[in-house]
């Protein structure tokens, strides 16, 4: 599968990507991929290449680029219990820096990159993320109607912004929140709150799963859980994305 290494011109420099897209040529939809605050390493690219083998093309930005290229800090191949007070100690004042103004400059930036790819046809685009890049994604879609078609977010904090934003979202949203992350309350309220806003929505727990289910190089990993979030993400992007 062919692979890139990207840099994005930004307002505040260039952010460096990773691109994956289908074998044999042609023009495909894209999917703008935000990764977890761990940021782009060998899972993300492995996530990236099994999208893009069902037909699109994928566009993961570093979205910490301001503080250097991937990899922004040096992680260990595998983010146990005992590794992750020194991960996050570097990692939260990187990450508490990406202020909301911050990430809607960036998404302009990425979507615009990723809308004129020689690969990429010509309609909406979809964003997904994971962790705090799902934030990242819902505010990519709020950001920009019309030009997203499809949001996911997974194991993300989805209400970290408050819901008054929802009433911009045009796009189709998935979210998959980890047990351990939301309640059944707090899950009816954020429910609650995408429907008075009309946002065509899934929004679901995924049993038994701690935050940061999908990722296979962390002890969070559940594998069926990943396995669902295929199951919804994939019909997902089918109903909403032009094929080329």
């Amino acid at each position: 599968m062919p692979t890139q290494t990207l840099h994005i011109p930004t307002a505040d420099g260039r952010a460096d990507a990773f691109a994956a897209f289908p074998d044999g040529g042609g023009r495909h939809p894209g999917v703008l991929m935000y990764p977890d605050g761990f940021g782009i390493r060998p899972v993300l690219r492995e996530m990236a290449c099994e999208l893009a083998g069902h037909g699109y093309y994928v566009l993961v930005p570093n979205f910490l680029y301001r503080h250097g290229p991937t990899p922004v800090i040096e992680l260990p191949a595998y983010i146990g219990e005992a590794a992750r007070p020194a991960v996050f100690a570097q990692l939260m004042p990187l990450i508490e820096a990406h202020t909301g103004e911050r990430t809607v400059r960036d998404a302009d930036a990425y979507l615009r990159f990723l809308t004129t790819r020689p690969e990429v046809v010509a309609g909406p685009v979809a964003v997904t993320g994971y962790c705090i890049g799902g934030l990242l994604a819902l505010r990519t879609a709020v950001a920009h109607p019309g030009q997203v078609a499809a949001v996911a977010g997974f194991h993300c904090p989805a209400g970290a912004d408050g819901t008054d934003g929802f009433a911009a979202l045009t796009a189709r949203v998935h979210l998959g929140h980890a047990e351990g992350d939301m309640t059944p309350e707090a899950l009816g309220e954020l429910n609650q709150a995408l429907d008075t806003a009309g946002v065509d929505h899934t929004s679901e727990i995924y049993p038994g799963t701690v935050h940061g289910f999908t990722m296979s190089d962390t002890d969070a990993f559940d594998p069926a859980a990943l396995r669902r979030h295929w199951d919804r993400l994939l019909p997902l992007l089918d109903r909403t994305l032009t094929t080329g």
